[in-house]
């Protein structure tokens, strides 16, 4: 199950408790077994599973929670603060101590290698002095693969031609790392198809040499329960600080986030959202739980927006509008501003209080039909419209392979869409600018 099915499923039965006047221990057994079950699809952990759900129905079943006059409510707090424990940590940060000294290491196939590269960014975005060392020696394809992302990200690479000892790379490393007075260094260790004792062996040594401040296994949450086994044998032989849980995206099954803290103890750092440099985010427990319970992430989204839109651009967009000046063309800019945050059915997902997209519609390919038909009118009618007669609306809708009633939709929606964001910006509701924007009344 993935995540987006296990948030559909705790949403259900939280809307089901809602409709009760008080908590009693029939409907929450019930409701308790529901969400247990929706935890178990989701390669979540049995005993922590288990415990998770004795936890929160041994509090539900509290006198406080009883005498509530709005019941489903409780249930979702309660559920909320247990989901927030699974993650609790002492040490959930990244040490601020510099020079750092990072070594990454994990299976082949995980990502690790483009991880050490996104981390990289992700420092470097910091303002923070980064430098790479490719200390897999084992994949002769790392080291290139390595060269490549530093030279698309603008970081330096430490090469060894011809070393064979990661220790020694390790070593050489950080006396190059000293001369080069980096504020971050990240090592690239060795990975395997399968843990086995070479691979550990090799790694203890390079980590004995590296002396890292912090170590963390990019692990593929994509694998469920494998990767909090493969987390076990790797803190076996070395330190862990943390995890880095790699393609963490809406296929993938939400088991390993809920289980690493309980079992291993180690803490997730980062979670890897995409195939980019830049996809890669700092783990925070409450809002990947606020998404799982329809709390959305609008913290995670302010921060995406942040990224994309300039402060002159908003200005300016906010003046058309209170002139009553937005135009197509200022519309197909915001559409092409709204794409980079990510898939439409994501970004939706962030924002509270948004209905969930029927799986019927096809929100990108909605976008890209309305880009079409929009780049097919010139300047002039962009800006203006009104203009467009019976014979333009022909033209544009061969041009953009739409119909003309496709068309003449989608000018109906933008007018309302107009009035909708004027209305917005004097306090409106979301939802009813989310239904004119798909063309749902």
């Amino acid at each position: 199950m993935s995540l987006d099915l296990l948030a559909e499923k705790l949403q259900s039965v939280f809307k089901t408790l809602r409709g009760y006047g008080k908590l009693s221990e029939s409907n929450v057994a019930d409701a308790v077994r529901e969400v247990r079950l929706a935890l178990l699809a989701a390669d979540v952990n049995y005993q922590v599973a288990k415990d998770f759900c004795d936890e929160v129905k041994k509090k539900c079943l509290g006198q406080e929670v009883l005498r509530s006059i709005r019941p489903g409510e409780q249930f979702v707090k309660i559920v909320h603060d247990e989901l927030i424990a699974c993650f609790s940590s002492a040490d959930q940060g990244v040490t601020p101590n510099r020079p750092l000294r990072l070594l990454l290491c994990g299976l082949n196939g995980a990502g690790k290698t483009t991880t050490a590269g996104k981390l990289a960014l992700w420092f470097k975005n910091r303002k923070q002095h980064v430098v790479l060392v490719a200390g897999d020696l084992a994949r002769p394809a790392a080291i290139d693969q390595l060269q490549i992302l530093g030279q698309q990200i603008g970081v330096t690479v430490l090469t060894f031609p011809g070393e064979k000892s990661p220790e020694n790379v390790a070593r050489l490393a950080r006396e190059e790392v000293a001369r080069l007075r980096a504020e971050v260094a990240i090592f690239d260790a060795a990975g395997r198809l399968d843990v086995d004792e070479s691979l550990l062996a090799e790694l203890e040594a390079a980590a004995r040499a590296w002396e890292p401040q912090e170590t963390l296994l990019v692990a593929d949450a994509a694998t469920g329960q494998t990767a909090v086994k493969v987390a076990q044998a790797f803190q076996s032989r070395v330190k862990l600080t943390g995890i880095v849980l790699s393609k963490f995206d809406a296929d993938t099954r939400g088991g390993a986030a809920l289980s690493f803290q309980r079992i291993t103890q180690v803490p997730i750092r980062f979670l890897g959202t995409g195939e980019g440099t830049d996809a890669l985010e700092l783990f925070q427990p409450e809002r990947l739980v606020g998404r799982l319970l329809g709390m959305g992430d609008v913290v995670g989204l302010v921060e995406k927006a942040q990224t994309e839109f300039d402060a002159a651009s908003a200005e300016k967009l906010g003046e058309k509008l209170a002139k009553n000046s937005f135009t197509l063309q200022d519309f197909l800019d915001q559409i092409k501003m709204v794409r980079k945050l990510g898939p439409l059915q994501n970004v939706l997902g962030m924002i509270p209080g948004m209905p969930k997209m029927p799986d019927s519609v096809d929100g990108e390919k909605s976008l890209r039909r309305v880009e079409a038909m929009i780049r097919s009118m010139t300047p002039e009618e962009r800006s203006r419209p009104g203009i467009l007669n019976a014979r333009r609306r022909q033209r544009i809708a061969r041009g953009s392979g739409a119909s003309v009633t496709e068309l003449n939709e989608l000018l109906h929606r933008f007018e309302e869409m107009k009035k909708m964001m004027q209305r917005l910006t004097r306090g409106g509701s979301p939802d009813k600018m989310l239904r004119q924007l798909m063309g749902r009344r």
